[in-house]
């Protein structure tokens, strides 16, 4: 396994179990789906990037950038801001349980824009999880 594929499972995990983003999106609808449209409203765990943090000379410690997309159909950005603030507040929670293998050092979301799609019905967020992972015997 990939540490971005472990930090996705992660983040998919801490969503479905906040109570606050569950409020606001329903469970079976934090999905790993190249589909448009999305079920609205849906989070959509989107792509990610992992970069040696060049640290160290065993390369194990990784800065993986996981990006999370979030659609919902709406008149306004509203609820597209506060589900973002609320995949926020779930990332910062507590530290990222990752799988055997790796170790979730840091987590925080780094940046967060919301947006208006084309389609002038639907409203799009993109939030971005900087996790700094060590890789670990398991």
């Amino acid at each position: 396994m990939s540490a971005e594929t472990a930090v996705q499972i992660a983040i998919r995990a801490r969503l479905a179990a906040s109570s606050a983003v569950l409020a606001l999106v329903p469970a079976g609808n934090i999905l790993d789906v190249n589909q448009r449209p999305a079920p609205t409203p849906s989070i959509i765990l989107g792509e990610s990037q992992a970069v040696d943090e060049g640290d160290s000379i065993a390369r194990n410690r990784q800065r993986v950038f996981h990006t999370v997309h979030v659609w919902k159909k709406e008149p306004s950005l509203e609820g597209v801001k506060a589900i973002c603030g609320a995949i926020r507040q779930a990332i910062h929670a507590d530290r990222l349980m990752l799988p055997p293998g790796f170790h979730a050092a840091d987590a925080r979301v780094s940046n967060m824009r919301q947006m208006r799609d084309p389609d002038g019905e639907t409203s799009h967020g993109v939030v971005t999880v900087e996790v700094l992972v060590k890789e670990v015997a398991p």
